[in-house]
């Protein structure tokens, strides 16, 4: 059925045969497999450097970046074939997708307002520092000590 006035909210019907759409979800569980092997060898070299003597921050946090991505490419695939949003007219993506951002958005605000709490409350709450910071190991046993006494040789 064909509207001239809104051509991008026309229903078309088009139907793949079944031997296209097992094709296509084939491909994309390879593909998503592949992604998660990638994955999971990205999280041993990641474990393993935090076992190291010396690991560059800046290396796990990349490693942690590509991570972040490849997830975000498996949640495409997965939305796309499988929950079948690829196949949908734009403006029904976009009302699935804005709100997905702002969401994603609204989490990453929270994470980081809470940690400028945290990081304020550390510098600025003597008392929160003084009750729930460890003590160096070893330091009350210093102080209670008693001092030898004096032998009168020097």
């Amino acid at each position: 059925m064909q509207h001239p006035a809104f051509e991008e909210v026309t229903v078309h019907h088009e139907h793949a045969d079944d031997a296209t759409f097992k094709k296509k979800v084939w491909r994309t569980t390879v593909i998503l497999s592949a992604i998660t092997i990638v994955e999971l060898a990205i999280g041993y070299i990641i474990y393993f450097m935090h076992k190291g003597d010396n690991p560059s921050d800046f290396a796990i946090l990349a490693f942690k970046g590509m991570v972040c991505i490849l997830t975000l490419a498996k949640a495409y695939y997965i939305v796309s074939v499988f929950m079948h949003l690829g196949d949908e007219i734009r403006n029904m993506i976009m009302t699935i997708v804005v709100p997905l951002m702002l969401f994603i958005r609204f989490i990453a605000a929270f994470i980081w307002d809470g940690n400028s709490y945290k990081n304020l409350r550390n510098k600025n709450d003597k008392h929160f520092q003084e009750t729930t910071m460890p003590a160096k190991h070893g330091a009350h046993k210093e102080e209670a000590k008693p001092a030898a006494p004096a032998s009168g040789k020097e």
